[in-house]
């Protein structure tokens, strides 16, 4: 048992990182366009929420974003740590899929991340600024210390709609900079973990998500502040003008 493990975690290293440890291109520019989610997008999301919970004030539907998040997140890693255990799936394709699932987790970070900022009256039109905000709240901490530049004491949500171009370009320049180093070293660990055979791939898949996800919602607390009762007028008016497709929202 030992000396598979010991293989696989060879052989899923070596796909994952060059020689110097660092995340191959391929995997970083894949991970770095996973944050990018186009606005109508998250619009839609809240719209499909809203609707399934028609009397639910803007609070309660962060609440319920925050449970679909990790629910996502979380399963799908384990389901993914689950196929190294079947015989026909072998490490290499189970690496593919891990590859596949951490795009995953990334893609439903940032849709999350991006609807409860509009849920608090922050409109992200900007791609710029809706990947900076991405990047800072899942570099946790130490996103929320270079963000908060932009706020003395405040979320640092609140004050992104009055910081100049030129301010927010320079803080998130160290933020994507920083965002790549770390956040793409750790993900290539789970990468990893998730590949692992005989069951290991599992814990790994479910629990490493998990966490990340717990770390994020703080972060994306610490960013924004309470929730307000009501959503926005100008996001409660852009919903409203959306296109409607009840069909989709049944699933």
């Amino acid at each position: 048992m030992g000396f598979k493990t010991n293989s696989a975690l060879r052989l899923a290293g070596g796909a994952v990182f060059d020689r110097d440890g660092r995340p191959k291109t391929h995997i970083a520019r894949g991970i770095e366009r996973a944050v990018e989610v186009q606005r109508p997008l998250v619009l839609a999301n809240i719209r499909r929420l809203q609707r399934k919970h028609p009397n639910a004030s803007a609070a309660e539907l962060v609440k319920i974003l925050e449970h679909h998040y990790l629910a996502a997140v979380s399963g799908g890693g384990a389901a993914v740590g689950a196929t190294a255990i079947v015989p026909a799936v072998g490490t290499a394709a189970a690496l593919g899929l891990s590859v596949a699932a951490t795009v995953g987790f990334l893609e439903a970070t940032a849709l999350y991340a991006q609807s409860v900022a509009e849920l608090h009256g922050v409109r992200l039109q900007d791609p710029d600024r809706s990947r900076t905000v991405v990047m800072a709240i899942m570099l946790g901490e130490e996103g929320t210390a270079m963000m908060q530049q932009l706020s003395k004491g405040q979320p640092w949500g609140s004050a992104l709609g009055g910081a100049s171009s030129g301010m927010l370009g320079s803080i998130g320049s160290t933020i994507r900079k920083q965002f790549l180093k770390k956040m793409l070293a750790r993900q290539g660990s789970v990468i990893v973990g998730r590949a692992l055979p005989l069951g290991v791939g599992a814990v790994i898949g479910g629990a490493g998500n998990y966490t990340m996800g717990r770390s994020v919602i703080k972060a994306a607390h610490r960013a924004f502040g309470e929730a307000p009762d009501s959503i926005p007028g100008e996001l409660a008016a852009e919903i409203m003008d959306l296109p409607d497709s009840r069909s989709s929202e049944r699933s």
